[in-house]
């Protein structure tokens, strides 16, 4: 079954703080764009919350938070406060080089003014998102946007974007080798080519694909076999497997998975999932 990583850390609690709901794009888009995702928002008390990095290039129209975000390799926190709505386009890994007219490497941990890629069209967008009231009305502002920059999907980036539903399809994959030769290419064109279209290695890229099933087997009710969870991750040992966790999400797997379970235990019945 294909993964897309949500990435959201603390997911029970986190839904007891916002709404998220995932959208499709027009049918123009559908080669570039995996969805749209609508967060909404009302909150007397601020709420951190916690996003692992993804392959993905996200355009986001948001209160102090618009822009063109790069693939990362670090956690993303984003500070929730008041009563927001926004929208995010989540663009499918390996599609965004056409709108970016640069390698995705050069967006890698970063984010760019919208208007520094779509032009006049970004604050037109960014407008109608602000004003909408429906979640309809957000979703024809960014599709809008998109649609007015008409670019072909070229070649290299098809192959990208097989690339990483390979590793999405597959989590025996987890060696780049493996990758390439279920691609049939060199590691080195796969090398090139995530470079040039997805933005990081198709080593990280493998890498973030385990962690995210990481955090959700963590997250489950039953405390699960570290060391056998280690091994199913593609991991040689679990010291490994601990550093590669503790180093995305700042906790070492053991007391995440003890946090999550306290959160099951504290979230209200009835508390329902956003997406």
């Amino acid at each position: 079954m294909r993964r897309i990583p949500s990435g959201i850390l603390n997911e029970r609690t986190a839904r007891t703080k916002f709404t998220i709901t995932r959208h499709p794009p027009a049918p123009e888009l559908r080669d570039f764009v995996e969805h749209h995702w609508i967060l909404r928002w009302d909150l007397t008390e601020p709420h951190e919350q916690h996003v692992l990095p993804n392959l993905s290039v996200h355009v986001t129209f948001f209160p102090g938070a618009s822009g063109v975000y790069g693939p990362a390799h670090r956690l993303f926190t984003h500070r929730l406060s008041g009563r927001v709505h926004g929208i995010g386009a989540r663009i499918r890994p390996g599609c965004f080089r056409p709108f970016l007219d640069a390698p995705v490497r050069t967006l890698a941990d970063r984010a760019e003014d919208v208007a520094a890629i779509f032009g006049r069209a970004a604050a037109v967008a960014e407008k109608a998102v602000r004003n909408a009231e429906t979640d309809a009305e957000m979703i024809t502002a960014i599709d809008n946007l998109l649609i007015a920059r008409p670019r072909p999907i070229l070649p290299g980036a098809r192959v990208a974007a097989e690339a990483v539903e390979t590793i999405a399809a597959d989590p025996e994959i987890t060696r780049v080798a493996e990758l390439a030769a279920a691609l049939g290419l060199s590691v080195r064109a796969v090398q090139r080519l995530f470079a040039e279209h997805v933005g990081t290695t198709p080593k990280w890229a493998i890498r973030i694909y385990r962690l995210n099933e990481a955090a959700r087997l963590l997250a489950a009710p039953a405390a699960p076999d570290y060391a056998d969870l280690a091994t199913r991750l593609g991991y040689s040992d679990q010291p490994h497997f601990i550093r590669d966790f503790r180093a995305v999400t700042g906790a070492p797997p053991a007391e995440y998975a003890r946090s999550a379970r306290r959160l099951i235990s504290c979230t209200p019945d009835g508390a329902k999932p956003g997406n």
